[in-house]
């Protein structure tokens, strides 16, 4: 019998937004993680995360997957959710792949659970909301860095309502093996204090679960965002603050930030 032909989803932006180079990837990421602050003595249900450059937004998030450390064993599963910012999209994509690669190497997919997500009818497969999208991406070197083994069941969310994302998130939430990871960035383009105090309602926001105050100046991946917050409040989950800067603080002028945000939920 003849194998089965496998696809993979190639890098779209390596060398763009993190290193194309294995060894450098690998270093930075290290760095990043021993560089972020003591983690909160939590054992994560989800991770909200920044998805811009890495030397950007790599501080923040690092300051979330910095908690995978003690249970890289345990997590065999991670449902990644990050925005679409490159083709207008109604509902959740799907990859319609078996792999997707970076320069650590390749991510199997969980086509079984991507299947299942699709029997929702606001989901289906869309291979080319995937074939450029950064807000997945960006998270997978952290992921490869700190798991050991795992699957990924990848979807990039377009309009879609906050309850639905819930429902399609509560499909997955039973097993201890699985994390959930939603990809977003924070306000955009206002200058530094500006978006500080915006960002930081925002954030208190997310804290409260509170989805109906967080809209799209507020956080790009807004819709991933509210739709986990209402599943978060739905299963009395907490929600804390891990670090709250901008591109100001990191690696960019003042005068023209995005926010970045890093939270856990458990």
């Amino acid at each position: 019998m003849k194998n089965a032909t496998t696809h993979t989803r190639a890098a779209a932006v390596a060398g763009q937004f993190y290193d194309d180079n294995a060894q450098q990837l690998l270093t930075h990421v290290l760095q990043y993680i021993a560089d972020a602050k003591p983690p909160l003595p939590v054992t994560p249900k989800a991770l909200i995360v920044p998805h811009a450059g890495h030397i950007y937004s790599g501080p923040i998030a690092a300051s979330a997957y910095k908690l995978l450390e003690p249970i890289a064993d345990m997590i065999k599963q991670v449902i990644l959710l990050g925005p679409s910012h490159r083709v207008a999209l109604t509902g959740i994509a799907t990859p319609g792949v078996d792999f997707f690669e970076t320069p650590l190497g390749k991510i199997k997919i969980n086509t079984s659970f991507c299947q299942r997500a699709e029997q929702l009818d606001f989901v289906s497969e869309n291979a080319l909301a995937h074939e450029y999208e950064h807000s997945l991406e960006v998270q997978l070197p952290f992921l490869q860095v700190l798991l050991n083994q795992f699957e990924l069941t990848p979807l990039v969310v377009g309009e879609c309502n906050s309850e639905d994302i819930a429902s399609l998130l509560n499909l997955f939430l039973g097993s201890n093996d699985t994390l959930i990871v939603i990809s977003t960035d924070l306000s955009h383009f206002h200058n530094y204090s500006i978006a500080t105090r915006q960002d930081r309602l925002t954030s208190i926001a997310i804290e409260n679960l509170q989805p109906q105050k967080i809209s799209y100046e507020d956080a790009c991946g807004r819709n991933p965002l509210n739709g986990f917050l209402t599943l978060a409040k739905q299963q009395q989950m907490q929600v804390k603050l891990l670090d709250l800067r901008n591109s100001g603080d990191t690696a960019g002028d003042k005068n023209r930030v995005v926010g970045y945000g890093a939270y856990v939920a458990f």
